[in-house]
């Protein structure tokens, strides 16, 4: 648990960030609202404005922001102190309107590869199997999930941000009840719909508490770490338990393994190489394999459920 815990540290001072209370860029941004976001300024601004730019939301505030940010870190670096970050963040390039390019074109891989998983699984698993239909389930909470994360690191904003945790924390939520109808739901379905019906209460308490108040970053993280090691627990234990009945069992310890391990990619924290590879992205770009790895478990795991029951009908 000691790496979870620094990230949980890490998540609490990340809000309070260094550049964005420094007088040189809040004065920056005041001169520059003045000098282009008003009048006749403001027109030419928007006269000027790539249509891409208007199209993913960004306005003359967000310019002053950018390029006020950029004329801060100069001056640190210029002064030989360390790059700063701005409101939780590391500078970074931005490429047409993405924002921070690489987390974004690591999670639309991501998304790329949960669709093709899905579609790989409804044409290879038969849709008799008793977990098909939770098995797809999980694949569209994950394309979700993924599609709001590129959206958040293409455009952060208030909403698209929250998109990202909670459908972050919808996925890891479902990964537990798909543990639940594998290792319960099957023998004991009404146990498995009572605790679906706990799952989704929990969610929704989860997104009221961070919704109707103040964005609570610090109780976000250590949610998340919590949900985190009851999946991570739930599937080692059941998959240690069956591995000699079941060989392929070893992609999901490796996957449930590598999950949390790769996590701690976020503990390095480095400013972005080239202003565009940081520690985040690395992390989403370690991840894309591990959906094939998952979603070949789940294909073995539906055949071997497919051929016990059709063992059970011929011994019947």
């Amino acid at each position: 648990m000691a790496p979870f815990l620094v990230l949980l540290l890490l998540a609490g001072v990340a809000v309070a960030s260094r550049g964005d209370r420094e007088p040189v860029y809040r004065e920056c941004i005041t001169l520059c609202e003045q000098r282009n976001c008003t009048g006749g300024h403001l027109r030419d601004f928007r006269a000027k404005q790539p249509f891409y730019m208007r199209l993913a939301g960004w306005v003359c505030l967000d310019d002053c922001r950018y390029h006020c940010m950029w004329h801060t870190v100069s001056l640190y670096l210029k002064e030989g102190y360390g790059v700063p970050q701005f409101h939780g963040k590391w500078p970074f390039s931005r490429f047409l309107f993405f924002q921070e390019p690489a987390s974004a074109l690591a999670s639309f891989l991501n998304c790329l590869a949960s669709l093709l998983c899905f579609s790989v699984t409804r044409s290879s698993v038969p849709s008799s199997c008793p977990m098909y239909h939770t098995c797809l389930a999980f694949s569209m909470v994950s394309i979700n999930a993924w599609f709001w994360s590129t959206v958040f690191h293409t455009r952060d904003t208030v909403i698209t941000e929250k998109m990202d945790y909670f459908c972050a924390s919808a996925v890891i939520l479902h990964s537990i009840y798909l543990c639940c109808m594998r290792t319960l739901g099957l023998r004991r379905p009404s146990v498995a719909n009572a605790f679906r019906a706990f799952l989704v209460l929990l969610f929704a308490c989860h997104v009221s508490y961070l919704t109707l108040g103040r964005f609570d970053y610090g109780y976000n993280m250590a949610a998340n770490v919590g949900f985190g090691m009851v999946n991570l627990v739930w599937w080692l234990a059941w998959c240690v338990k069956r591995h000699s009945h079941q060989p392929y069992l070893w992609k999901c310890i490796l996957v449930v393994i590598l999950l949390q391990s790769l996590a701690l990619l976020e503990l390095l924290d480095f400013p972005p190489v080239l202003w565009v590879l940081d520690a985040h992205a690395l992390w989403h770009f370690s991840t894309i394999p591990l959906h094939f790895l998952f979603y070949s478990f789940l294909k073995d795991d539906s055949l071997y459920l497919i051929k016990v029951n059709s063992d059970i009908l011929k011994l019947d």
